[in-house]
């Protein structure tokens, strides 16, 4: 009889294979297995997105919005070798991800701003202004 050592670590990547593609995936697209959690808030008048993604720098950020898909990215790539020491082993040469959120045409494209602070990089993206009309009887005439 042989025994198997079980290895926690391999379960999860089962899960992640059997789950990948389900609802919970959707709008990530995961790179060297990091893909920062988000909260969408609405208030009256904006949709706030904010993305935990601490220890970055805001200048590696890239937001665009094309076709009605707001997409933030993030990629650094590591600094290029030392020439006074020889690296043995080297294993966080790049860090990346990407998230892509879909923008309706309620939102005022031309008003879309982000900041990044704490650790969180917020997007504000400002619905455009409704007009009321107040019900009012029409006369047949």
């Amino acid at each position: 009889m042989t025994l198997v050592k079980h290895n926690p670590s391999n379960l999860g990547v089962l899960f992640d294979e059997f789950f990948q593609g389900f609802p919970g995936t959707w709008g990530r697209d995961i790179q060297n297995g990091f893909s920062p959690a988000v909260n969408v808030h609405e208030t009256r008048d904006a949709y706030h997105v904010e993305l935990n993604a601490p220890g970055r720098n805001k200048e590696d950020f890239k937001i665009s919005l094309d076709k009605g898909l707001l997409t933030v990215s993030y990629e650094k790539q590591a600094e290029s070798e030392n020439k006074d020491y020889k690296t043995i082993r080297k294993e966080f040469s790049y860090s990346g991800f990407k998230r892509s959120f879909t923008i309706d045409d309620k939102i005022n494209v031309a008003g879309i701003q982000a900041k990044y602070e704490n650790g969180v990089l917020k997007v504000f993206l400002p619905k455009k202004e409704t007009v009321t009309v107040e019900p009012q009887q029409i006369a047949i005439s």
